[in-house]
């Protein structure tokens, strides 16, 4: 496996766009409690683990999951304070993270609703949210090294497909 040249100015940068992206793409989410925005995205990870669960080895199914987890982990890294350039570095993938195991992006997305379940009983579920997110960003990375994917130009990519939804903001304003 490689190890993805990603810096801590990329990733805060990342968190930044992915922001921007949020406040003009998804109002509908970003208008909510930043509790409710958490459990819509544990929900979105478990969307993600089901979706690997039923493509199986299908690589194509398997980078578009692991690009949208990447944005919604940018998301989520928002929603919970989290300067993911502070607590994660580019690192080497084991065999734990590759592509043909669910197990994976399914414990990470996991523990995420767990700890997001936790929050309506009010139990301690901040630490639990925030290193579940950086499992999820080190599967992302793990997927990615797998394909040979460059994360800049699949997220951007992804981004300018989910503009298009919005037909109704001209496009100079995107």
């Amino acid at each position: 496996m490689q190890n993805l040249a990603i810096d801590a100015t990329t990733l805060l940068r990342w968190q930044q766009e992915q922001f921007a992206h949020d406040q003009r793409n998804h109002t509908d989410i970003i208008c909510l409690s930043r509790i409710d925005r958490l459990k819509h995205y544990g929900l979105h990870y478990a969307k993600y683990a089901g979706r690997i669960a039923r493509a199986g080895e299908d690589s194509t199914v398997a980078l578009k999951t692991m690009v949208d987890a990447a944005l919604v982990c940018l998301s989520a890294a928002n929603a919970l304070s989290q300067r993911l350039d502070r607590v994660i570095e580019a690192e080497s993938c084991s065999v734990k993270y590759r592509i043909g195991v669910l197990a994976d992006i399914a414990d990470a997305g996991g523990r995420f609703s767990d700890a997001c379940e936790k929050i309506d009983h009010l139990e301690d579920f901040l630490s639990i949210a925030r290193d579940a997110n950086v499992d999820v960003l080190r599967w992302v990375w793990c997927v990615a090294a797998e394909f040979g994917a460059d994360l800049q130009v699949e997220i951007t990519k992804r981004r300018q497909q989910l503009a298009e939804r919005q037909f109704l903001i001209p496009h100079q304003a995107r």
